[in-house]
């Protein structure tokens, strides 16, 4: 059997390129093996050592055991090793469109990264925005409707969901993070990235990934998260279950959640803990709650 890829991660709620560097893998069916490490402690340090000459997060693996760091270098890399899966568009134009806007994003919005830090966990209802920020937002409106006007997309940037949006995920969830004011279709455009099964299923982990960091605590007034509304569910005690093997892993059940009344269980804390946070992000338990 050969190894499969591995993937470095920080904080899956706070960690913006983590996050871009795991939809390349999870949004184009490309299976990972993920390490994660606690941001601003010494688990990223010590679990690159392992990985050199990396530095960050997220950092890749390859099966042939060649070292990629930088999202942009680990697009590039899946996407020859795995032409089918669909990284980059297959129409030139669209290809080059997408190239585009993943090399600004990458090298770009500084202000907006600075002032806004991912933080998936919260949703605030204003954050004092400065000018360079605004700047910065005008600037994504500018190229967002440029790329749809070049490639007559529809919810995504350019055709088909590609490397770039996967680069804009982070953006879409500063923007309903922090409630920035973007026009009608932008805010569509972060509507898709928020009801997108992986990018749910990255902030229903993130939700439980490990305690709360204080860099990213913001003195703002908090609102509900405006993406899709998770059903109503919540941790229990015991072993009794519907089910009794996880429907992540097949392994017998330890630990429950109660949702609607019925009990399901799974194979660990996270394994539960990450469907209370989202039910409907998860399609395995999904088909056990809709059967």
């Amino acid at each position: 059997m050969q190894t499969p890829y591995t993937l470095v991660i920080g904080d899956r709620a706070y960690s913006s390129w983590s996050l871009r560097g795991w939809l390349m893998f999870d949004a184009f069916g490309i299976p990972v093996k993920t390490l994660r490490a606690q941001l601003y402690t010494d688990e990223l340090q010590t679990l690159l050592q392992d990985f050199a000459p990396a530095k960050t997060a997220p950092t890749m693996r390859t099966p042939d055991g060649v070292v990629v760091p930088e999202t942009i270098a680990i697009a590039e890399e899946l996407a020859s090793r795995h032409p089918e899966a669909g990284l980059w568009p297959t129409d030139p134009r669209a290809r080059a469109v997408a190239r585009v806007l993943a090399a600004e994003m990458h090298a770009g919005f500084t202000a907006l990264r600075s002032h806004c830090p991912m933080n998936l966990r919260v949703s605030y209802s204003d954050c004092a925005l400065p000018p360079e920020v605004l700047a910065d937002l005008q600037r994504l409106e500018t190229i967002w409707s440029w790329a749809q006007q070049q490639t007559g997309s529809g919810q995504w940037l350019c055709g088909a969901y590609s490397a770039a949006d996967a680069m804009f995920a982070p953006v879409a969830g500063r923007i309903a993070g922090y409630n920035l004011p973007v026009g009608p279709v932008s805010q569509a455009y972060v509507a898709a990235h928020l009801a997108h099964l992986p990018f749910r299923q990255w902030r229903a982990m993130g939700m439980v990934d490990g305690p709360d960091q204080a860099f990213y605590r913001r003195p703002y007034p908090i609102r509900a998260w405006p993406g899709p509304t998770p059903l109503a569910a919540q941790a229990v005690e015991g072993t009794t279950a519907e089910n009794t093997t996880c429907p992540y892993s097949g392994a017998p059940v330890t630990d429950v959640m109660q949702l609607n009344g019925r009990r399901f269980g799974f194979c660990n804390a996270f394994c539960r803990d990450k469907t209370v946070a989202d039910p409907e992000a998860w399609p395995k338990f999904m088909k056990i709650y809709q059967s």
